[in-house]
């Protein structure tokens, strides 16, 4: 999703409200979108937290509003931005990781509903699983235990592959847990592996170039919110320099990465939605367990593969939630 899109989408919600709606607009509950990294790619999970809010009985710009914050990759912007939702003031702050553990630290009060990747207990969102406990609750799509299973895809892909990259953002929680499996599984399997970091654009520009030089012959790009946000980019660097890839979040093959294996983080944000409107409806977030998106989907991009010259063996059709053709 371009950024031109996601703009589109954001203005043009509020260009159908009707003007007297508008004016009621501060009667209505309001909920802060806040994320750490760009709101530009990530219109898919709005749409599907708009939708969960649907399913609860919420329609932006009828009974609710939504005022959509970002620190765009600057995480010391994200207390600003809480205090400033704070003021408004908002009914519930949805956020991801980085996001949500501002919120926390600002209030004890207004609810926080947050969508991870990582461990909620470990990271200090929760007190346990079940039983969140004070002001937060929220949706976890653990994607670091899925490493060795996008190494094994990626060999039966590109099986002539002798030494396979890896791309990590060393700024994620979760990239030391993501970077042992995928070792582990190569050290097992006797794959050459190279793992660069990657927290800046220029890091990214640099790493694609060293794994072409070192010869690489495929590349797992690893979760977080950072890679995640830099889909487009990195889906253009692996078609310039002919990488096969395989991604974490299977919205990455549909914007043109050759394959990704991982949790519906789509699915995950309706969930969310599902849970605002049950919290604008008076229920408390400490009475609301963290739940755990089961949802995984393969998806294979047919063309891609076709411009790589990869032949996609049947097993991987067979086993795909979806193709691309």
């Amino acid at each position: 999703m371009r950024r031109r899109d996601f703009i589109k989408i954001i203005a043009g919600s509020a260009a159908v409200w009707p003007i007297a709606a508008r004016t009621q607009q501060s009667a209505m509950p309001v909920i802060g979108f806040l994320r750490s990294v760009s709101l530009a790619d990530v219109a898919d999970l709005v749409t599907a937290f708009r939708q969960g809010l649907k399913e609860g009985g919420y329609v932006e710009g009828q009974n609710v509003a939504i005022e959509f914050r970002s620190a765009e990759g600057h995480l010391d912007r994200l207390p600003a931005l809480v205090a400033d939702l704070i003021g408004r003031p908002v009914a519930v702050i949805v956020g991801n990781l980085n996001a949500a553990l501002a919120a926390k630290a600002a209030t004890t009060t207004i609810p926080i509903i947050f969508g991870t990747g990582s461990d909620p207990v470990r990271d200090g969102l929760v007190a346990s699983i079940n039983r969140p406990g004070g002001n937060i609750t929220g949706v976890m799509f653990l994607v670091t235990e899925l490493g060795s299973k996008r190494l094994d895809l990626l060999r039966q892909l590109v099986p002539k592959a002798t030494l396979i990259a890896m791309l990590v953002n060393p700024g994620s929680v979760d990239t030391e847990a993501e970077r042992r499996d995928v070792q582990a599984a190569a050290q097992r399997l006797g794959q050459q592996l190279i793992i660069l970091d990657a927290s800046s654009d220029r890091d990214i520009e640099t790493s694609f170039a060293t794994f072409v030089q070192r010869g690489a012959g495929a590349l797992i790009v690893g979760a977080g919110a950072f890679l995640f946000s830099n889909r487009e980019r990195l889906v253009a660097l692996a078609a310039r320099y002919a990488l096969p890839a395989i991604y974490a979040d299977p919205e990455d093959a549909v914007a043109g990465a050759l394959m990704s294996y991982g949790p519906s983080i789509v699915d995950a944000y309706r969930q969310i939605g599902i849970y605002a409107g049950r919290i604008l409806n008076g229920e408390k977030p400490a009475d609301l367990p963290v739940l755990q998106s089961t949802k995984f989907d393969l998806v294979i991009n047919l063309r891609t593969a076709k411009a790589l010259g990869l032949a996609v063996p049947q097993a991987l059709l067979v086993a795909a939630d979806e193709v691309i053709e």
